[in-house]
């Protein structure tokens, strides 16, 4: 036996049993004969023929303690578990639906692009799934993202062509990259009568914000999701370049009615006399804020009152409510903490800080319920699932009530609407929960609304192409079909036929049918009610889903700032224009596509189901009748 060994470690040897066996030398040269290997344990000499069956062998048979140490059971178990399992094809059925499910998850959870680098959530995916390969962030960006983009953006484009009208709301924003954007979103009205709204698109606005540019992106967005000639209104803020915009469209301008409540109760807040209040509450609540003293003081007294243990409130400048915040509290602690302020204790800290007298409460109160309303209105105007058009001239007229015809509220909101007020009494009287316009003041008012709804029916008959009858009707028809009686009563008989009505008569009898329906009550949602009427008043449906589908505000739009501000963070200020247009569209419209395909089936299911529960209902009725 050769007394000198080499032990080969080469990269290429990797079993286990490498480690009890090694070359030897060639006598005399330092030439390594890979013909014998030598076994360190008991240093005898076996053949080695270019595989380790004879070493693993001689280590059963002889050395069985060292292999057991050296590869344990659970090691031999998962090598073997190893061995069958092989990475799913990047082109298989599985591997695309978990890469759409986690384009999904990027858009739907505002999550960046890199969280696919990310140690966790490979760690996650490679748990859920051994075999999947998670795609490269570049892969994301640049073909997963944009794949989904485009499916989405299909199921978007037919929906919109089945529409018979689609208003848009449109506005503007600054990211945190000062990059300017404008965002534009549809609603329309659907056959099942449920109000949809998409976010179109969101595309960098490229120089001056004139009204010329907003014009001209707005004309590009209608062309490219072809919805030309079935815009009836674009509603944005008021601000001048969007009035100038949507006026060279030639569309229809509907103020935002929030934006309308915003100025109006901002304006309010900026009167002296309210000013001057606001001030002493203020300087009330920011004393509470910053003295221990003053504030065990007021919990003390909130113990003894039995009143809730609220702090005060201290109003933001940028928020108009959170003065209404501000003055419901100190009304609500107003007891609490005029006791606290006559404490002696607290006297001595602050000596020039008095309490509200009767009359600056009495002034309080009346201003906390003017805003009140207005935050109320608000809150209605910010629905999007049930219709808001219809609700601006009521909602007006009401908040009118409550104020004195000089205050800035009144001018703010009787000014902005004037051009608008046909539009808004139409749509009130198609929402059946106002159909009775007790808002408008005198009976002259009501009948011209009810001319004008049969100035929409006529419009919407000519459209039908349905020819013109005239008032007189048509003569009689002579019977054709020959039989015994008609040869006995000869030219004496004439077939009885139905007389035609005229336009006129067929909007008239619509309108005065809808009008003797008892109104629904303000908690229901309109479009239930004409999605089981809709058979009854044809022409009146087709005006409902022309004007109801129109938002009275353009918050739809403005939500969307704040799902920008998560996408374009400060960390991710370097997104491209076309990668936040495709984020912010997703991450809105997914609902309706194919992050939710098995609710869209079950919606599928159930509205087939509802058809067919409507057509075994009419069959009963005929066989009742």
């Amino acid at each position: 036996m050769a007394s000198s060994c080499r032990k080969l470690t080469p990269s290429t040897f990797k079993s286990d049993v490498w480690a009890h066996f090694a070359f030897l030398s060639k006598s005399g040269t330092q030439e390594v004969d890979k013909s014998k290997v030598v076994c360190k344990l008991c240093q005898r000499e076996l053949k080695y023929c270019s595989n380790t069956t004879n070493l693993r062998n001689h280590l059963t048979r002889y050395h069985a303690d060292a292999l057991q140490k050296a590869q344990p059971v659970d090691s031999k178990q998962t090598q073997i578990d190893k061995s069958f399992i092989s990475k799913l094809p990047s082109s298989s059925a599985r591997a695309q639906k978990i890469t759409k499910s986690v384009a999904v998850f990027i858009c739907k959870d505002l999550r960046p692009y890199s969280v696919v680098e990310n140690k966790g959530f490979k760690n996650m995916l490679k748990i859920l799934e051994p075999r999947y390969a998670i795609p490269t962030r570049k892969y994301m960006t640049e073909v997963a993202v944009p794949s989904l983009y485009t499916e989405v953006k299909t199921d978007v484009l037919e929906s919109l062509k089945s529409a018979e009208r689609v208003a848009l709301t449109c506005d503007g924003w600054t990211s945190r990259a000062t990059d300017p954007y404008v965002t534009i979103t549809s609603h329309f009205i659907s056959d099942e009568w449920e109000l949809v709204s998409n976010v179109l698109q969101t595309r960098p606005l490229h120089g001056s914000h004139t009204g010329s540019n907003i014009a001209n992106l707005l004309t590009e967005a209608i062309n490219e999701w072809g919805i030309t000639g079935k815009v009836p209104a674009v509603v944005t803020d008021n601000a001048a370049n969007m009035l100038a915009a949507v006026g060279l469209t030639d569309l229809l301008h509907v103020g935002c009615f929030a934006h309308v409540l915003n100025l109006a109760s901002q304006a309010a807040l900026k009167t002296p006399a309210v000013t001057r209040l606001l001030g002493r509450v203020r300087r009330i609540s920011a004393f509470f804020h910053r003295s221990t003293l003053a504030c065990h003081a007021l919990k003390k007294n909130q113990k003894l009152l039995d009143l809730p243990q609220h702090k005060l409130l201290t109003d933001v400048s940028t928020r108009w409510n959170s003065a209404l915040d501000m003055l419901e509290r100190f009304l609500e602690q107003q007891p609490a903490v005029s006791a606290a302020l006559l404490a002696p204790e607290v006297r001595k800290q602050e000596k020039d800080l008095c309490s509200l007298t009767e009359a600056d409460i009495t002034a309080a109160e009346d201003i906390a319920q003017a805003l009140k309303s207005l935050k109320k209105a608000t809150l209605v105007m910010s629905q999007e699932s049930t219709p808001s058009l219809s609700v601006i001239a009521p909602l007006k007229e009401r908040l009118l009530e409550d104020m004195q015809p000089s205050s800035s509220i009144n001018i703010y909101i009787t000014f902005l609407y004037l051009g608008l007020k046909d539009e808004l009494s139409i749509a009130a009287a198609l929402d059946p929960r106002f159909k009775a316009l007790l808002f408008l003041s005198d009976d002259d008012e009501r009948e011209e609304q009810q001319s004008g709804l049969m100035d929409e029916d006529r419009e919407a008959i000519e459209q039908q192409g349905e020819p013109v009858d005239d008032p007189s009707g048509p003569s009689p028809k002579k019977a054709r079909d020959s039989c015994a009686l008609a040869d006995l009563f000869g030219s004496a008989y004439t077939t009885p036929v139905a007389v035609s009505r005229t336009t006129d008569t067929k909007a008239l009898d619509e309108v005065v049918r809808y009008k003797e329906v008892q109104p629904l009550p303000l908690s229901t949602n309109p479009l239930n009610w004409w999605r089981e009427h809709e058979g009854e008043y044809p022409l009146l449906s087709c005006q409902a889903k022309r004007y109801l589908c129109i938002p009275g505000s353009s918050v739809p739009a403005e939500r969307i700032f704040s799902t920008a501000g998560d996408i374009v963070t400060a960390q991710r200020s370097a997104l491209k224009p076309e990668h936040v247009d495709q984020l912010l569209f997703l991450n809105k419209n997914l609902h309706r596509g194919i992050g939710n395909e098995g609710s869209r089936q079950e919606g599928v299911k159930e509205n087939h189901r509802k058809k067919s529960d409507d057509t075994m209902y009419k069959h009963r009725l005929r066989k009742a009748d």
